[in-house]
């Protein structure tokens, strides 16, 4: 794909069956703190970082533990404890890596926090807090918020893009949040526009989610703060993948993003609702980022729930939490059914863009085996980026990995969409995540 070429939105877009009604009508509940945390030292875009804690040092909820000087985010202590020292755990995606270890002290107070006026601070202070609490992109990219926000003076931006869409089938996370916290989204989409020095802010949300449309317009006309910023709620169709960066831009301003460059080039800052909460959290209550919302459903799972979770929590322990699984349990996915990652074991922490996990029955899944490409073309026609999935695909399969560069494979975001339409079944984003891997090795040497 050409440099020229615009992203464009799928005709009719993708619309795989919601199955959000076994949580969204559901609470956050708050999960006790597990025996032990594991924290992955890699939890985002950019360099792992180095702990600045040392085997049977005692730390607090809340402390820092690791940190990078290069392009990264820092980790804090999601429970008070004694550190264990470094070991491997298995990470969704990438294989064994390695985390740090915290014994939880039983007897230890959760931590409190009050919060203070954030209007008397200047841009530098904001950001500086954003980036000192550890905050990531919590919809999935885990791009440094603080390195996101750091906008070079000689871009012109006009418009802030709050994403609430939360378009992937079964997950509830982002909805719960925006109903029980939506003075605080509110309020954090505003100390965004101060460190960007803009005023308009549009929250997306998707129609499916009337409840938090609502609670998000009752806290913006209740807001006697809002200091010349100009804050509004955009409900938007129902249409998969509008969660992604691209297509909200272009549901919410019309505008496309022309592949290569940044949305900045077009005026425009997306952040995920859930990270404009923790902005709030950082820099009004001066809490880092060390816990989070995450769904945990399917029918494989005896209690579905929307948990608030601190980071490093293993799956397992969320499991016999809730009561332990199903018979029926044929599948565990962490993240969504169209761009999650199936696993093999429940000893997998959670990181902070874990969004949600799911206990898939043998009704929700797909059993079928893949066939080869007939040619229909659909995979091309609902790709919202205007790729050939299926031509990266036989690349692929023939061993020429090193050759879809041509195709623009680094513009796919992986929404699933080819390879939820294909007739024949193919695994079309793992291709695709195959064919990234090629071309980054080959850029390596």
């Amino acid at each position: 794909m050409s440099a020229e070429t615009l992203a464009t939105f799928p005709m009719g877009g993708v619309h795989p069956r919601e199955a959000k009604e076994l949580t969204e009508k559901l609470a956050v509940e708050v999960m006790p703190a597990p025996s032990e945390v594991r924290l992955f030292l890699k939890q985002h875009v950019g360099a792992p970082c180095e702990p600045v804690v040392n085997k049977k040092d005692k730390v607090t909820e809340g402390d820092l533990v690791a940190s990078t000087e290069k392009l990264g985010a820092p980790l804090h202590a999601p429970v008070s404890g004694t550190v264990k020292g470094i070991q491997n755990a298995l990470h969704p995606m990438v294989g064994n890596a390695p985390s740090l270890v915290i014994a939880t002290d039983p007897e230890a107070e959760p931590r409190t926090y009050s919060p203070s006026d954030w209007t008397r601070l200047s841009k530098d202070e904001l950001l500086a807090k954003i980036k000192e609490a550890g905050i990531v992109g919590m919809g999935g990219a885990g791009f440094p918020a603080g390195v996101k926000l750091s906008v070079r003076p000689d871009v012109k931006l006009d418009t802030l893009i709050l994403n609430g869409a939360e378009c992937e089938p079964y997950l509830t996370s982002d909805h719960r949040l925006m109903v029980e916290h939506a003075k605080e989204v509110v309020e954090g989409a505003k100390i965004i526009l101060k460190v960007l020095g803009i005023n308009y802010c549009a929250i997306g949300v998707e129609n499916n989610k009337p409840e938090a449309i609502a609670k998000l317009r009752d806290a913006i006309a209740q807001d006697t703060g809002k200091n010349g910023y100009n804050v509004v709620v955009k409900p938007l169709k129902v249409k998969y993948p509008q969660g992604s960066a691209d297509q909200i831009m272009q549901s919410v301003t019309g505008r496309a993003r022309p592949s290569g460059v940044r949305s900045s080039a077009i005026g425009i800052i997306v952040q995920n609702v859930y990270t404009t909460k923790a902005i709030y959290d950082a820099v009004v209550l001066g809490k880092p980022l060390y816990e989070r919302i995450v769904t945990f459903t399917g029918k494989g799972l005896k209690k579905p729930a929307n948990l608030m979770v601190r980071v490093g929590t293993s799956i397992s322990d969320v499991v016999d939490y809730l009561g332990g699984t199903t018979p029926d349990l044929a599948k565990v996915v962490v993240g969504g059914p169209m761009m999650g990652f199936s696993v093999s074991t429940l000893d997998i922490p959670i990181t902070k863009t874990t969004s949600g996990v799911l206990f898939l029955a043998k009704d929700e899944i797909d059993t079928t085996p893949y066939y080869p490409c007939i040619r229909c073309g659909f995979c091309v026609g609902v790709c919202p980026m205007g790729l050939e999935p299926n031509n990266v695909s036989v690349y692929v399969e023939a061993g020429r990995g090193e050759d879809t560069e041509q195709f623009g494979v680094d513009d796919c975001f992986e929404c699933g969409s080819c390879a939820y339409v294909c007739p024949a079944k193919r695994p079309l984003v793992q291709f695709m995540r195959l064919a990234k891997a090629s071309i980054a090795a080959k850029k390596r040497k």
